[in-house]
This record gives C-alpha cells, sequence and structure tokens, in this order.
C-alpha cells in the first residue's frame, strides 16, 4: 500500500473534551463557506467520506477518506461445477 499525501478536511474541527459526559464523543464544528467548498470538490456519487483520526500528539484531525476497492472482473471468480455441489450434497446429513 502506497502512502498517499493526506487531505485534511477543510473547515471541519473535531474536539474531544473529557470533562464532557460518557456518550458525548466530541464536538464538530463546520465553517460552512470552507466545508461546502471542499464537499463539492471531493464528492464521488454525492458523497464525500471523511475520516477523523488521533495525531500522535494526541489532537485529532479530519482527513479526506480516498479509499477505493479494487474491481473485480466476475469472470475470475470460480463458479461451482455441479459435480462438487452433488459431492456436497451427498455431504449433507438429510
Amino acid at each position: 500500500m502506497s502512502q498517499e499525501e493526506k487531505i485534511f478536511a477543510e473547515g471541519f474541527i473535531f474536539k474531544r473534551n473529557e470533562k464532557a459526559p460518557e456518550f458525548v464523543i466530541g464536538r464538530l464544528s463546520i465553517k460552512v463557506e470552507d466545508a461546502i467548498s471542499f464537499l463539492k470538490q471531493h464528492q464521488k456519487s454525492g458523497w464525500t467520506n471523511l475520516d477523523i483520526k488521533q495525531a500522535r500528539s494526541g489532537n485529532y484531525y479530519i482527513e479526506l477518506d480516498t479509499y477505493e476497492p479494487k474491481k473485480s472482473d466476475d469472470s475470475s471468480i470460480a463458479q461451482p461445477t455441479a459435480k462438487v455441489t452433488q459431492e456436497v450434497d451427498n455431504e449433507l446429513p438429510f
């Protein structure tokens, strides 16, 4: 896996408040103009995925999720043959 340059989400700030009740994870602040511009620039099919991460320093940051699953060729998937299916059926106790 190659190390790609991080793309930080512009207009988004996440803060964790250790004094908040346990059920409060943190606070997300959004600077609307910057966030809308960032989302429009990085959207795919109407969606933009963001990851909330923790830096080594302990601070949180929001990064663009650039993961894209590899497309598989359906012909490369092995289909069970009738013989294999029949052998499995013969092993069932009912």
